[in-house]
């Protein structure tokens, strides 16, 4: 169907496609378009297969996957990357987020977490599995900070509903989640976190969670 959300896997492992290729194909409004075991067949076969959705690994022989998602995300504006990272989530993946990551999963998610954080990327919402978001704003920020311009308060910018819209995204809510709790609609919700992220100059909504840590908008 033409509805359906097209997923590439890469992985280095095959038996790791394999796996994710079977939780995935038993999903409604899930198809895998394809699939590479290196970062230069997946730029390759995301050429081809334009998907919606990539899962990506890190660390593989030749290009890698940090590579691998800029020049992806570079070509194809509107395609979301999801990193996957391993136990010990280390600095090296974190590099997937300056080039233009969606989010984190740790490769041990449940079958059930890899479906929702696809169709949670795919509708916009950026996802940070909840073991990986301590980390991520002890590894990222200070790179993230490196960028930024030096304004006091940065929320100043911000109306004050735009301001509770943004405090909300840094707790993790999903656009449905936030226009529950404001009570608004979800298209006024997606209108308050375009205004929220071009506002503080943010690519995503992972670097929203990691400015709102660095200015202790939300508890670490």
């Amino acid at each position: 169907m033409t509805d359906d959300i097209r997923v590439m896997l890469v992985d280095d492992q095959q038996l790791v496609r394999r796996g994710f290729r079977m939780v995935l194909e038993a999903e409604d409004g899930i198809v895998v378009v394809g699939e590479a075991g290196d970062g230069q067949a997946a730029v390759e076969a995301a050429r081809a297969h334009r998907p919606d959705v990539v899962l990506m690994d890190v660390r593989m022989p030749g290009m890698d996957g940090i590579r691998a998602t800029e020049l992806i995300t570079a070509m194809q504006p509107g395609c979301r990357v999801i990193v996957l990272t391993t136990f010990d989530l280390d600095e090296y993946a974190f590099g997937g987020l300056q080039a233009g990551a969606s989010g984190f999963l740790l490769k041990d998610a449940r079958p059930s977490e890899l479906v929702d954080a696809i169709r949670a990327v795919h509708r916009g919402d950026a996802v940070v599995a909840p073991r990986v978001t301590a980390r991520l704003v002890e590894l990222a920020a200070p790179a993230l900070a490196r960028t930024r311009p030096t304004e006091q308060d940065r929320l100043d910018v911000l109306s004050e509903r735009e301001r509770e819209v943004f405090r909300l995204m840094a707790e993790g809510a999903t656009n449905a989640e936030i226009a529950e709790r404001l009570f608004v609609s979800e298209s006024t919700v997606k209108t308050h976190v375009g205004k929220v992220l071009r506002g503080l100059g943010l690519r995503d909504r992972v670097q929203a969670v990691i400015l709102a840590y660095e200015i202790g908008a939300v508890g670490s």
